[in-house]
């Protein structure tokens, strides 16, 4: 609360004003509030909400991101800038704002009440912009392309009729197109696709079985197609926990790609399972050398959490012994 009693003065003008419904006059008074002591949030909250009342959405933007960075545990501050922003059709900057003052105030009513609304809002925009990129797609006679985005977002809106309607539009020729697909396949092709299928399906001794036979069938090892075999092979290993086998596939793939980030955490992973720690540190520490970049923020945030861990259990065995 400010303390300069100037400050002060104009905001007890601008409230009156405010009370009246004359929200251009009540900015004035808080603006030389604000010019008198910039310190005092609730100076910028208060002109925020006459912005937002005569529709100066980004004014009342400004105010309230404005209240956020004067003091960040200003709940009202959060709303502010939430509301002016989701009224500028900037969704998700509001639903930023929403959830950083939950964050703070997690019962708070209103931020809740807009966290729902812009939930939905952002998954209606999602979907809306999925048709057309639906739409774009089938322009381009992309029907592998329409027929994934149909299918992500037919998880997020299951019961569109829209998507519905493009689905079955789809559908066929995505099926059409995959039997001719899988019927020009190669033997070794064709059985990593129903190794590829099992997978997905969560049938993973399978799709080993498929892997396999599709492996044995290859002569040169080092071909993409073998590696890939070998990396899909890995995953279904790792599921099952045969950890032996993941470093087996893994070490292969390797062999010929040395920096395969996905390959060197999945054996560093198998590595740590088998308490074979000081490995898994080598290949963790392979792949952060490769920084955030190349490596995929994911892969880079995930090898950086095990060297911590890793660190400390080897540290630890170091002392007991």
């Amino acid at each position: 609360m400010s303390k300069n009693a100037t400050a002060l003065a104009h905001k007890a003008e601008g409230n009156t004003f405010f009370k009246n419904k004359q929200y251009e006059q009540a900015i004035e008074k808080y603006t030389l509030a604000i010019n008198a002591d910039g310190t005092d949030v609730t100076f910028f909250s208060n002109r925020s909400a006459c912005y937002a009342a005569i529709d100066n959405f980004q004014e009342a933007a400004d105010d309230g991101r404005q209240c956020v960075m004067l003091d960040k545990n200003f709940v009202k501050g959060y709303y502010r800038a939430a509301f002016a922003n989701q009224k500028l059709g900037n969704v998700e900057l509001a639903l930023d704002f929403v959830k950083r003052g939950l964050g703070i105030d997690s019962k708070n009513k209103d931020l809740k009440g807009m966290s729902r609304d812009l939930e939905e809002q952002l998954r209606q925009l999602k979907v809306t912009a999925s048709i057309t990129t639906t739409n774009q797609q089938l322009d381009k006679d992309d029907i592998y392309g329409a027929y994934r985005t149909l299918e992500q977002a037919s998880r997020i809106d299951p019961d569109n009729v829209q998507l519905k309607k493009l689905m079955d539009e789809v559908k066929p020729k995505y099926e059409a197109r995959e039997k001719k697909r899988i019927g020009s396949l190669s033997g070794p092709e064709k059985m990593k696709e129903q190794g590829d299928t099992a997978f997905k399906a969560s049938q993973f001794e399978h799709a080993i079985d498929y892997y396999s036979k599709a492996l044995n069938a290859i002569t040169d090892k080092s071909t993409d197609l073998a590696l890939k075999i070998y990396g899909n092979r890995a995953a279904c290993y790792k599921q099952l926990s045969n950890f032996d086998g993941t470093i087996g596939d893994c070490t292969s793939v390797l062999e010929y790609k040395e920096n395969d980030v996905k390959a060197l955490m999945r054996r560093a992973q198998a590595y740590e399972a088998c308490e074979r720690y000081k490995l898994s540190l080598q290949d963790v520490r392979q792949v952060l050398s490769y920084g955030s970049e190349a490596a995929g923020k994911a892969n880079y945030d995930l090898a950086n959490g095990m060297q911590h861990r890793l660190n400390k259990v080897i540290a630890q065995l170091k002392a007991m012994n």
